[in-house]
């Protein structure tokens, strides 16, 4: 039974290996899940076992949760579903309308049977059908086609179901690859910063060491002696810089979704503001942002060169206000905003730019090519590839 469960995953391209298999069939035989009560499996602890086991990577969750499904429904691959209907067999020429006593005449078959007769009508039919009770074709009562009537078949090349009564639908379905370049809910962008982790073991014990335990009960002639370890912390350091006002106001909740996960994620994370480039000073609260200021030169003293430095921003200004003396747009600030770029990336040498404009416009935006040049194009867009990519040069 779960050799074909294993070959579903795999036609389901999970990248599950035989010896993931082999760990999943280790766990059943030490009853890791077993039957209850009433000696009967619950699939439901068998799902997230083999969950466990399995899948290696959140981004899987999906396709695996779709396989699951249609192998324990009893969805089976007794035929080869990879194979096109010639479309010449399906056109739709005729609606059949049957009564209710013709209806109740029609054989209705088991599901062995029916996938069976499939892989023999294959086999033996050469070409197209309409109207009968027994080949691959279009109206008539015959299990196997579209725009007839079957109280039990499989539906092949129809637009959508007429009876409901289907029991496979044999079709090309419009499934879409998850597409990376839409923008992300913050359980997505904490997965994808989960690449940035280097995890060691703080504070208290409060967390069992099974492997130690194991050895000092053994060395204890049997007897239980516990032992506890500190809890598991990603110890990696994040000052996050992010751009707040005018054009981002556009990104306000996309950006709002990465300071959220962000602050999960990243225990040891510090965040600051900025409008449009970085200069002299930022801010941590935009309602005191002029009475409580925080000043550049103070920050990057502050934190030690391990602090990962992640800028926030869209990158959309005049060129101005990154390359001249006075070129804020909002006080007479006496250097660039270029000199403090450069300051930070010298004292942070693991540092991105994220940007939440879509990246087909990035061309277009003189500023935005002036701040790739600053950050030595290590801007990336709000993406889940994008933050993925960000996070793995941040790692290394």
């Amino acid at each position: 039974m779960l050799i074909d469960f294993f070959y579903t995953l795999r036609s389901a391209k999970l990248p599950v290996s035989v010896k993931e298999y082999l760990t999943l069939l280790e766990a059943l035989q030490a009853d890791v899940v077993g039957p209850n009560s009433d000696n009967a499996w619950k699939i439901d602890d068998f799902y997230y076992l083999s969950r466990t086991a399995l899948v290696k990577d959140e981004k899987h969750y999906d396709k695996f949760d779709r396989a699951f499904a249609a192998y324990f429904k009893g969805v089976e691959m007794l035929a080869d579903f990879t194979k096109d209907v010639p479309l010449e067999w399906l056109r739709k020429n005729l609606e059949l309308e049957l009564s209710p006593e013709e209806k109740a005449k029609i054989e209705k078959l088991g599901w062995d049977e029916l996938m069976e007769t499939l892989k023999k009508r294959f086999e033996e039919q050469k070409e197209r059908h309409e109207g009968g009770s027994k080949w691959i074709g279009t109206g008539g009562t015959s299990p196997f086609g579209a725009n007839g009537y079957n109280p039990q078949g499989i539906r092949i090349g129809q637009d959508k179901g007429r009876n409901k009564s289907a029991v496979k639908v044999w079709d090309q379905r419009a499934y879409k690859d998850y597409d990376d370049t839409q923008e992300l809910g913050t359980r997505n962008i904490k997965v994808a910063l989960r690449r940035l982790r280097k995890f060691a073991r703080e504070g208290s014990a409060e967390e069992l060491d099974l492997p130690d335990t194991i050895r000092s009960t053994a060395a204890n002639a049997g007897w239980l002696d516990i032992k506890m370890v500190p809890e598991r912390h990603n110890n990696v350091k994040v000052l996050l810089l992010m751009d707040v006002g005018g054009t981002m106001d556009e990104h306000i909740a996309r950006v709002e979704e990465m300071f959220s996960a962000a602050k999960a994620e990243f225990k040891h994370l510090e965040f600051y503001y900025f409008h449009n480039c970085v200069y002299d000073y930022m801010w941590k609260n935009n309602k005191r942002r002029f009475s409580e200021k925080f000043a550049t030169w103070d920050i990057i003293r502050k934190y030690n060169k391990d602090y990962k430095l992640i800028f926030i921003g869209d990158a959309t200004m005049s060129p101005y206000e990154i390359l001249q003396p006075g070129g804020s747009v909002e006080y007479n600030n006496e250097e660039p905003g270029a000199e403090w770029m450069q300051r930070l990336t010298n004292a942070f040498p693991k540092f991105a730019w994220i940007n939440p404009e879509p990246q087909g416009v990035w061309q277009y935006r003189q500023s935005i090519a002036v701040i790739q040049q600053l950050v030595n194009q290590r801007m990336f867009p709000l993406t889940l590839k994008g933050l993925e990519d960000a996070m793995r040069m941040l790692s290394k």
